[in-house]
C-alpha cells in the first residue's frame, strides 16, 4: 500500500447522467449520490469534481462524430444546464474539470501527479468510471473504486464494469464507502 495521501475523483456527476428523465439517467444514481456525499468531507481539500462535455463541431473526429449523431439529446452546448454538476456537490470547494471524453485521467493528471492513489466515484460506471481508471492505473496511479458510490448505466452493466475493472489488482481495488472510509 502506498503512504501517498489520496485524491477523490468524482466523475461526471452531472444532470443529465441524475435525471431519471435523461437517456443517460443511471437509475443507481441516488445511492451512489448518498455515498459520495460521505466521502466528501473525508477527502476536504483533496477532491476533484469532473464533467463530461460534447466535442465542439470541430472536436468531433472519426467516432465522436457518430456518437453525437447517435445520442441527438446530448448535442448542446458546453455550457448548457444538463452539464451543471448535481445540486449537492455545485458548491464543493473543489476544482472542476472539463473533458470532452469518457475518460478524465489525462484531464486529472496535471493537479494530482503521475502516480497518485486515487479512490474514483462518480457515473457511469461502464463509461466513464472504467475509461478514466484503466488508463490511471495503466499509468501508476494506486486507485481504489468506491463500489458503491459509482452509478452505472443498469445493474447489469455496473456488475459487469466492476468485473472488469477488478481484473487488476493491486493496480485496482473495490471497496465499499464504509471501506474506505475505514481504511
Amino acid at each position: 500500500m502506498s503512504d501517498v495521501e489520496p485524491w477523490l475523483i468524482v466523475i461526471d456527476a452531472q444532470r443529465i447522467f441524475a435525471d431519471p428523465q435523461s437517456d443517460w439517467g443511471s437509475p443507481m444514481w441516488n445511492a451512489a449520490e448518498a455515498n459520495i456525499g460521505r466521502l466528501l468531507e473525508r477527502f476536504e481539500g483533496r477532491t476533484i469534481l469532473t464533467r463530461w462535455i460534447p466535442p465542439t463541431a470541430d472536436g468531433r473526429a472519426g467516432s465522436w462524430a457518430d456518437y453525437m449523431a447517435a445520442w441527438p439529446f446530448a448535442d448542446r452546448p458546453q455550457d448548457d444546464p444538463y452539464f451543471e454538476l448535481v445540486p449537492a456537490l455545485a458548491g464543493v470547494p473543489a476544482p472542476v474539470v472539463d473533458a470532452p471524453t469518457f475518460g478524465k485521467w489525462d484531464a486529472v493528471r496535471a493537479l494530482v501527479g503521475e502516480t497518485p492513489s486515487l479512490v474514483v466515484t462518480g457515473v457511469s460506471t461502464d463509461c466513464c468510471v472504467i475509461s478514466t481508471v484503466l488508463p490511471a492505473a495503466d499509468a501508476g496511479a494506486r486507485i481504489t473504486v468506491a463500489t458503491d458510490a459509482c452509478a452505472g448505466s443498469t445493474q447489469e452493466n455496473q456488475a459487469a464494469a466492476l468485473t472488469v475493472m477488478g481484473l487488476y489488482p493491486p493496480q485496482v481495488r473495490l471497496l465499499s464507502t464504509d471501506e474506505v472510509l475505514d481504511s
